[in-house]
């Protein structure tokens, strides 16, 4: 089986190749240069003879990603992929404030619309990217919403096993062990970095003016801002076992990746 895999050159992305070259299968990492999500016959090459397309989203703003999107999808379609493995969020909803949530439930949809075989890995927020803000005052506007953290790592195993899989033809969420609130992450990081940590639940619109100060571009203010106010509504507290079972081991907890 030839099994093509986007954004090879990524973290998560690099994990899924490495991976899946440990098997009997063939692999092809594809990056921008072979592979630009802006042009469409580019993709339609880069795709010729694969049985099974690992699809890492792009990235950048939401109007130019579901454009990418539409073209990975079109060259599957062209190319009659038989297995779409293909990342979205625990909280993929169209009617969600978390702008990516909207452009992960497109997605989602064009892909089911497409006719193409598939699997969706729906992680929820990665522990590495969220320990950012950890950093003595946790200074957002997470209210007591929970997150269900999950390992980077963890997530790349899980698409891994996907791929060397038949379609399953519906989503998993790939989420870590629990729930938590903020004031717990807190907790568990301060315990875990020998740092006191302490959660500060700011007004949403002090968070913009926050990161505005520190220079930050405004249509990435605008992504994390729509993303804790997703987090306030409690949509990413789901908790499976899809870890385990696509894996065979359990979701790696908060504390192990602070460790590493």
């Amino acid at each position: 089986m030839r099994i093509a895999v986007t954004g090879s050159t990524g973290a998560l992305g690099g994990q899924v190749v490495r991976l899946l070259a440990a098997t009997d299968h063939e692999v092809v990492g594809l990056t921008r240069r072979d592979a630009d999500y802006d042009d469409p016959d580019a993709l339609r090459t880069a795709l010729r003879g694969v049985d099974t397309l690992v699809f890492v989203s792009s990235d950048g703003e939401t109007a130019r990603l579901l454009i990418h999107h539409r073209n990975v999808i079109d060259a599957a379609v062209e190319n009659e992929v038989s297995h779409v493995v293909a990342l979205s969020s625990v909280d993929a909803d169209e009617r969600s404030p978390f702008c990516y949530a909207v452009t992960n439930g497109y997605t989602e949809r064009m892909l089911r619309d497409s006719g193409l075989p598939f699997s969706i890995a729906r992680a929820s927020i990665y522990t590495e990217f969220f320990a950012r803000w950890l950093t003595g005052e946790i200074r957002v506007p997470a209210a007591d919403g929970r997150t269900s953290l999950v390992s980077r790592e963890d997530v790349g195993r899980c698409m891994a096993a996907m791929a060397i899989a038949p379609p399953t033809g519906t989503h998993h969420d790939i989420t870590g062990p629990e729930a938590l609130d903020l004031p717990a992450i807190a907790a568990i990081a301060t315990e875990t970095l020998k740092t006191p940590m302490r959660y500060v639940d700011l007004p949403p619109a002090e968070h913009h003016l926050e990161m505005a100060k520190a220079g930050m571009e405004p249509w990435w203010a605008y992504a994390f801002s729509s993303m804790f106010a997703s987090v306030r509504e409690d949509r990413w507290a789901a908790v499976s076992g899809a870890v385990a079972e696509l894996t065979g081991r359990p979701p790696v907890p908060l504390h192990e990746v602070l460790t590493h």
